[in-house]
């Protein structure tokens, strides 16, 4: 979808952050926003306040689980607030009790910059899904999962059976590598699904 302050004419692509189950019992959409430095006009959202108007246009995309939905195992590949839309299609899923297998690779800056952390946890805990986490630039002698970009050695241990249907949404760098990484893991580019705006 796209969206941007109902009194401006700036307008920027966001994935939904939440599922469409909790979409339609809140009455409401929830985003993700990634809060910078800009100089006006500003294109985020990041100025909204409580009751400030938005326009909101689409979904333009259809990046989500596919229906019919064959394979039984997927495996999400996020990289920093593009873990909106993968977050989505984890809750869908287990709201909905499919019994799939689910595997999240989550890169983030710094271990700071995970989004929706705790909730994560709290689903790895429950069996929902298995979670990897990496950091790719900053990270303290304490940190204990993975570091750097993600590369092969990241996601060789995720990508067991070939069947797996593989979703990536990240930055433009990480979308455009992974997908290769996938290729040569022996997964089929037909079950590899990019998140790209239209």
């Amino acid at each position: 979808m796209s969206a941007g302050l109902a009194e401006g004419t700036i307008r920027r692509p966001y994935s939904i952050a939440c599922s469409p189950a909790q979409a339609r019992e809140a009455g409401a959409l929830e985003l993700l926003v990634q809060i910078d430095d800009h100089t006006p006009p500003d294109p985020h959202l990041e100025r909204a306040r409580a009751g400030t108007l938005i326009s909101v246009e689409g979904p333009i995309s259809s990046f989500g689980l596919p229906d019919p939905l064959r394979e039984r195992h997927l495996l999400f590949i996020a990289g920093g607030t593009g873990i909106s839309p993968l977050r989505s299609m984890i809750q869908q899923a287990v709201l909905t009790n499919m019994g799939l297998r689910m595997r999240l690779l989550y890169s983030a800056r710094t271990p700071a910059d995970f989004s929706y952390l705790r909730e994560l946890r709290r689903m790895e805990r429950a069996r929902q899904i298995e979670l990897r986490l990496t950091a790719s630039r900053e990270w303290s002698t304490r940190w204990g999962g993975g570091r750097g970009r993600i590369t092969a050695e990241h996601l060789t241990p995720l990508v067991d059976d070939p069947a797996t249907l593989c979703f990536v949404c990240g930055p433009t760098a990480m979308v455009e590598d992974v997908p290769v990484i996938l290729q040569t893991l022996g997964i089929a580019k037909s079950r590899i699904r990019l998140e790209e705006w239209m």
